[in-house]
């Protein structure tokens, strides 16, 4: 047996565990009948689907464990015609991450070389399911040392990097029409005053718009496949942000979103609060452990 299938073998028990503890304190609702589903409902919506975003609390394991517990179910209903995108690895990452897939490289080069984030073991499940699954990863978020130009310089200073560089990103210019989710950008930040400018959520729309365009690319190009994609929440409230940028580059692409949340409301959900944010909304007890 490879040493990778192992490693996922020995997991899995503990992944089934976490699955029991979690099972009563997490609620899966359709936000358009306000019911409670399963993830395998969520799993069937996606024969109608090409991509489901899941955005996500970093720090929630329940959540983390759902989101493992859904790629798996949707890789057995879609068999070699699922892949996983994630905010949590860069572009510029992309071959070591092909790398480690295709067993060339060991986990601790993954780990360095790709930067993994300090909570990568909360993600890593998924990744080892789709290396013993032959299934493939996005690395979809643009380098933070370009989206930190923008923050620094505004959109424009991005003219100034090499063509390799430039091809770690979304086309340039990238959209930052202002709207419904510049409102939320500015609110989320404290207002205006807190902002010191359009430079910062310049640089979210950089973020996004790369996961938007890393996500059309491989759906361009991969005709009939699901995609998963994780990221923060704010990145796909409302079918904004990252989802609004993914339509611009494949305007086709039919997509469903999730949003997960530990809130003390997960047995009652204040619905004036949740119904305009998902297509499916997630909701775990926020007693359980957070890391």
């Amino acid at each position: 047996m490879k040493l990778s299938a192992l490693l996922l073998f020995i997991c899995l028990p503990f992944v089934a565990l976490c699955q029991d503890t979690a099972a009563n304190h997490y609620k899966i609702y359709n936000t358009a009948t306000q019911k409670l589903v399963t993830l395998n409902n969520i799993v069937n919506d996606m024969g109608k689907a090409d991509v489901l975003f899941w955005g996500e609390e970093h720090n929630d394991s329940t959540g983390h464990t759902l989101e493992y517990a859904l790629f798996k179910a949707l890789s057995q209903k879609y068999p070699q015609q699922t892949a996983l995108s994630m905010e949590m690895f860069t572009t510029d990452c992309q071959l070591v991450l092909n790398e480690y897939l295709a067993g060339l490289t060991r986990e601790k080069n993954l780990v360095s070389d790709a930067r993994t984030w300090p909570n990568y073991k909360d993600y890593r499940p998924m990744v080892e399911w789709a290396k013993t699954s032959g299934l493939p990863v996005i690395a979809a978020n643009a380098p933070s040392r370009y989206t930190n130009m923008v923050t620094r310089g505004g959109l424009g200073s991005l003219q100034q990097l090499s063509e390799q560089a430039k091809s770690y990103l979304a086309p340039l210019p990238i959209d930052t029409a202002t709207g419904a989710y510049y409102d939320k950008f500015v609110k989320i930040m404290g207002g205006h005053e807190a902002m010191a400018g359009m430079q910062i959520y310049q640089s979210q729309n950089l973020w996004d718009a790369t996961m938007g365009w890393s996500i059309a690319q491989f759906y361009n190009s991969h005709a009939g496949y699901k995609i998963l994609q994780l990221n923060g929440g704010f990145h796909s409230e409302e079918k904004l942000g990252a989802v609004a940028q993914l339509k611009k580059y494949a305007p086709k692409a039919r997509v469903l979103t999730v949003e997960a949340y530990a809130d003390e409301s997960y047995d009652n959900p204040d619905w004036s609060k949740f119904k305009a944010l998902a297509d499916y909304i997630i909701l775990t007890d926020p007693k359980l452990r957070k890391e």
